[in-house]
């Protein structure tokens, strides 16, 4: 059995979520990000660069699995 390597991206924080609407702040509490400049990382899947897409000017995918 050949077991497929997941590919996974880092997201990082670049603005504040101080006075955005609610729902955008809960995807980034979901994405595990805290603070400005925080980076995590999470398996590339299209629900998660959904939630990136939906909070593009308050986060950002620093690097790329594919390098």
């Amino acid at each position: 059995m050949s077991k497929k390597k997941v590919q996974e991206i880092k997201i990082q924080q670049v603005r504040s979520a101080i006075g955005r609407p609610r729902n955008q702040r809960k995807v980034l509490d979901s994405l595990g990000l805290r603070r400005i400049r925080h980076v995590v990382v999470r398996h590339d899947t299209p629900a998660i660069r959904g939630m990136v897409a939906k909070i593009s000017h308050l986060a950002e995918i620093v690097e790329d699995g594919e390098a």
